[in-house]
């Protein structure tokens, strides 16, 4: 979210400005509010009744400065969250765009939940503009309908008659005016009213406008404060050695030369490893290269990758546990005049966020402080209050701006934050912690896209319509022992796994998805667009094959299987129409096209790339199509958009995490190659208007390019890539 002023989740050095945040509790209809400086005071500051500050809910603040401050309880991750949920406030308040800022809210799921995953604070599954839409707008309306209301009683005129326009607010026949900051210690005084009604979205002014961020100007400018910012009196740097290979413990450890490299405070031993303690991110770093560590491997997971496939290749042989089932697969396919089959590996995928895990940490004895790019609140003050020996409630996280996660700080475990908390437990007492992953730790540590392999079988009757289908995928589950599981693991299915497979739109009478569950000692975890990751590429790049034994032009194909779903239909419509889909192109060059559904929105995508005699795949363009219900800020819904683009494009080109006898082969950007910006192809996107409620943009972006890009090879070149990444088969 763009935007002019400051930036909204300053940073606790001593030298940055502290920021006042006000806190409603239960008693917000009577107006009382509870106020605290942070990071280090916690003085009180004045309640809005007597303050001149209004916050009739816990969501806006109007201050008597006439700023405007939304209270955004979304994590910003470069997403745009901050702009597009303070689009939507600002849209009821009536407020002009320059008086609006950003600050990110307290971890409190009492007032600030994800409304999509229940009483947890957290951010996942683009899901933020979703959650919050109608919430915000309720927020927004009745702030504005309490300025109203404390404008008409000064001025004694119907409320009716009162009109707000760009944070001002008018009586016409009077000739009276003020601005909000104006009204707000007199609209402090009243009552929230319970129930306010609604703009018609016709008459918006600010949703589906292009408005500036307002996290670009301090980051363009240095000011936006991350973890890594943080600086407090006293603060110490730590840095962990992990296992060389999952599941491995330390069996000992020589810490003598560590200890001599000057700057080295301490040397511990934590759960997770050898956390070494010093005054600078250098001293850490080179007593840490100094450990002498002989690790414990006898419960390790020491299987390679060609292991494992071989492995998953054989349980793919095998009928799995069934995720869903229409008609008779069985019998479609003995009859059927065609068959076809084909097999697709996916690898194990890092996350690789440009700012890699960091946190800081103060502990004393009755609470936990902590500094991050958080994702996931209620999840991470429980666990860093259980390794701490403390109540949640005694765990206070302020969320900073993070570069980008893609998933990874959302965990389960909140292994890094529970590191810092155990580093900050062996030492003194309020001594602050900031824990640090290097690259190399990050690429190394785990919580990777699960590897996966899929086999798929069709039919097709004598006229080339397709009857039959079996989809069997083998692979890990993310959800398997966490505190998800119970919701999201139904009769032995995970449905991250499956989701867009088991979900496929197309109208095919006899239609069976079976899962196979392996156990492996890899960590694994969601990751951006979690299943459709996978599952999109395997269905796209089939349904395409099918269509070409069929004699069927592929985008025709799928259209002519997309009759109950008129959104899928729309956007590749429009996707291949704004692609000039069927046009000619030179040879060596091919156009491809895929559609999904992820997280209730739809996209489609053209893909147009040339392929060179040696093999080498340049992407040239991108058309894409999406339909995302109202579209809050259409820049922002671009921006990710081309971001996933991108994001998936390295993937399927490039991204592989690959093991040998369980160690990971990769180490940093060398190995782990990701999207260069000369790769990154031309790229259009289109968003369909729409009235209905507004769905997810962060992901759904993902998921198609993978398949376009392929399919479009196959048409330059008559090769399929069924192997992930592109890097790994040879083409051409």
């Amino acid at each position: 979210m763009y935007g002019a002023p400051a930036p909204s989740t300053p940073g606790p050095s001593m030298n940055a400005s502290r920021r006042t945040f006000l806190k409603t509790g239960a008693a917000a209809a009577a107006g009382l509010t509870l106020g605290f400086y942070w990071p280090a005071s916690g003085t009180k500051v004045a309640s809005a009744t007597t303050g001149g500050a209004f916050a009739p809910n816990a969501f806006v603040r109007i201050a008597p400065d006439n700023t405007v401050t939304v209270v955004i309880k979304h994590l910003e991750m470069g997403q745009g969250t901050y702009t597009g949920l303070s689009t939507i406030l600002a849209e009821e308040l009536d407020a002009d765009w320059s008086q609006v800022r950003a600050e990110s809210a307290p971890a409190d799921a009492t007032l600030y939940n994800n409304l999509a995953f229940g009483a947890i604070q957290g951010t996942g599954g683009s899901t933020a503009v979703a959650n919050s839409y109608e919430q915000l707008r309720k927020a927004g309306a009745t702030a504005r309908a309490m300025l109203v209301e404390a404008a008409a009683r000064e001025w004694g005129v119907p409320a009716a008659e009162i009109t707000v326009e760009k944070g001002v607010v008018r009586h016409d026949a009077s000739n009276r005016s003020a601005r909000f900051g104006e009204l707000a210690g007199k609209a402090a005084a009243l009552t929230p009213p319970r129930d306010v009604p609604l703009k018609d979205p016709r008459t918006f002014t600010l949703i589906g406008r292009r408005l500036p961020r307002l996290d670009s100007k301090p980051k363009t400018n240095g000011t936006a404060q991350f973890a890594l910012d943080v600086v407090l009196p006293g603060m110490v740097i730590a840095q962990v050695e992990r296992p060389p290979v999952f599941g491995a413990t330390v069996r000992s450890v020589d810490a003598t030369a560590a200890r001599a490299v000057p700057g080295v405070i301490d040397v511990l031993r934590i759960p997770s490893g050898i956390a070494v303690v010093g005054r600078s991110f250098w001293a850490v770093s080179q007593a840490r290269q100094a450990l002498a560590i002989e690790w414990d491997d006898s419960q390790a997971e020491k299987r390679g990758t060609a292991d494992l496939m071989a492995e998953y290749r054989a349980l793919a042989e095998k009928p799995g546990t069934v995720a869903r089932a229409d008609g008779d697969v069985d019998s479609a396919m003995a009859n059927a005049a065609t068959t076809l089959t084909a097999a697709f590996e996916f690898p194990y995928l890092a996350h690789a966020p440009m700012e890699p895990l960091d946190c800081v940490v103060r502990l004393t004895g009755d609470a936990c402080e902590i500094w991050a790019g958080d994702q996931f609140q209620t999840v991470d003050q429980a666990n860093a209050a259980a390794a701490a020996g403390l109540r949640p409630e005694q765990v206070k996280i302020h969320t900073l701006l993070a570069g980008g996660s893609f998933g990874r700080r959302a965990t389960a475990t909140s292994d890094y934050i529970v590191e810092a908390v155990h580093v900050a437990k062996a030492l003194e007492e309020g001594v602050p912690v900031k824990l640090i992953w290097t690259r190399e730790d990050d690429i190394r540590g785990g919580r990777y896209r699960p590897m996966y392999y899929h086999t798929l079988s069709a039919g097709l009757d004598a006229q080339g319509g397709l009857v039959a289908w079996r989809h069997r995928i083998v692979g890990q589950s993310i959800l398997e022992g966490t505190p998800f599981e119970g919701a999201l693991v139904k009769n032995g299915v995970d449905q991250t796994s499956v989701e867009g497979a088991s979900t496929l739109p197309y109208d095919i009478p006899n239609l069976t998805v079976e899962l196979h569950t392996t156990r492996v000692g890899v960590p694994v975890l969601w990751w951006r667009s979690v299943g459709s990751t996978h599952t999109a590429y395997a269905t796209e790049v089939f349904i395409d094959e099918i269509a070409q034994a069929a004699g069927k032009d592929p985008y025709e194909f799928r259209r002519s299987l997309l009759g109950r779903h008129p959104r899928q239909r729309a956007v590749l419509d429009l996707a291949a129409e704004k692609a000039g889909w069927g046009a000619p192109l030179p040879a060596g060059r091919g156009r491809g096209i895929a559609v999904h559904e992820s997280f209730n929105s739809y996209v489609a995508q053209v893909a147009e790339v040339t392929v060179r005699p040696d093999g080498e795949i340049k992407v040239d363009r991108v058309v894409c199509a999406v339909d995302c219900g109202v579209a809050i800020n259409p820049d922002v819904i671009r921006a990710q958009m081309e971001g996933g683009i991108g994001f998936g494009l390295g993937a399927v080109l490039y991204g592989a995490i690959t093991l040998e006898d369980g160690a990971v082969q990769q180490s940093n950007f060398d190995g782990y190659r990701v999207l260069r910006i000369d790769e990154m192809p031309a790229v259009e996107v289109h968003i369909v208007e729409s009235t209905e409620p507004p769905t997810g943009v962060g992901e759904p972006g993902v998921p198609p390019i993978g398949p376009a890009v392929a399919n479009a090879v196959f048409a330059a070149t008559g090769r399929r890539i069924r192997t992930l990444p592109f890097s790994r088969p040879q083409i051409g």
